[in-house]
């Protein structure tokens, strides 16, 4: 029986949620639905893709190489069909600010399937640190912005989260916790921790350290995404990153593994944010309803 297309899409909601619920909830399906057509694409390709634990569902390695594969095959079909997102004929000009993490590993392709939407709209994309995003977006210097939305509380801005993408432990191939049942942040802080810093990445994963009795023994703080990867991958250390951010392999072609943890980690938020109470323009709203529309978010305002 040949993989279809609705099989892949259950299967990239589920390891994108973690949870058959969630995904059942942003499919508008019944859970039972996905789970036969998960199992249906088990049996297909021959492989377990996922683990069931009391965190919800874990991608097991082959998982995770399907993943990848379901990303560009979803990826095509875009390519031939589009989206449908009304007034594909929008011409002006659209000043986006985004943060390093959202430039880098979200929005390349999003910027593809807007570009082919609307050929006319001018989207200006400006790389920015948090706070200057949010200065930018109060004085009226950015129309919107693409950010980690669980990193600004600021009341005078409006947010808006279309994808949570799960933190997880980043280990070498063959690292001894890939062989426990369980591993927790006690167990992380026996390893040398390599602690990445952009996009408030440090502060944000000391907030979730500091509600345990235990600290991440920092080898190296880094700025690059790719030095994490490197430095994982090659034996020196471990990380605590998103599934975003996650490639299975190191520049050096190293493996990397990952492991959903028995602590509760907090995920990676990534929405929109804009000024509270600004009146939209039709750009600013066309780019708002495309990612309403691909992340099945309800399109009243």
């Amino acid at each position: 029986m040949p993989i279809s297309l609705k099989q892949i899409r259950y299967f990239v909601s589920t390891a994108e949620s973690g949870q058959i619920s969630q995904a059942a909830v942003a499919l508008s399906i019944s859970q039972s639905a996905i789970t036969t057509a998960i199992k249906d694409l088990e049996a297909e390709v021959g492989a377990t893709l996922f683990s069931r634990s009391q965190q919800g569902m874990d991608l097991t390695p082959a998982g995770r190489e399907l993943l990848f594969h379901a990303y560009e095959v979803l990826a095509k079909v875009d390519e031939m069909t589009g989206i449908s997102v009304p007034g594909s004929d929008l011409a002006g000009t659209l000043s986006v600010a985004a943060s390093y993490t959202v430039i880098g590993y979200y929005l390349p392709h999003h910027l593809e399937r807007l570009r082919r939407n609307f050929p006319q709209l001018d989207i200006q994309l400006f790389e920015l640190n948090r706070e200057a995003i949010e200065e930018g977006l109060l004085a009226n210097r950015y129309d919107i912005a693409v950010m980690l939305t669980a990193n600004t509380n600021n009341p005078d801005l409006s947010t808006e989260t279309h994808l949570s993408s799960r933190r997880r432990l980043w280990l070498p191939a063959r690292h001894r916790l890939l062989a426990r049942a369980s591993v927790g942040l006690q167990d992380v802080s026996d390893e040398p921790y390599i602690m990445l810093t952009v996009d408030e990445a440090a502060h944000t994963s000391l907030k979730y350290w500091s509600k345990t009795p235990y600290r991440p023994s920092v080898r190296l703080r880094t700025s690059s995404v790719e030095a994490v990867r490197s430095l994982v991958a090659n034996g020196q250390g471990v990380a605590i990153l998103s599934d975003m951010v996650h490639r299975p392999w190191s520049l050096e072609g190293r493996r990397i593994e990952t492991i959903t943890l028995s602590d509760a980690i907090p995920a990676m938020d990534v929405g929109l944010a804009w000024k509270r109470g600004v009146t939209f323009t039709p750009a600013m709203q066309a780019f708002r309803d495309y990612f309403r529309q691909t992340y099945h978010v309800p399109m009243g305002r």
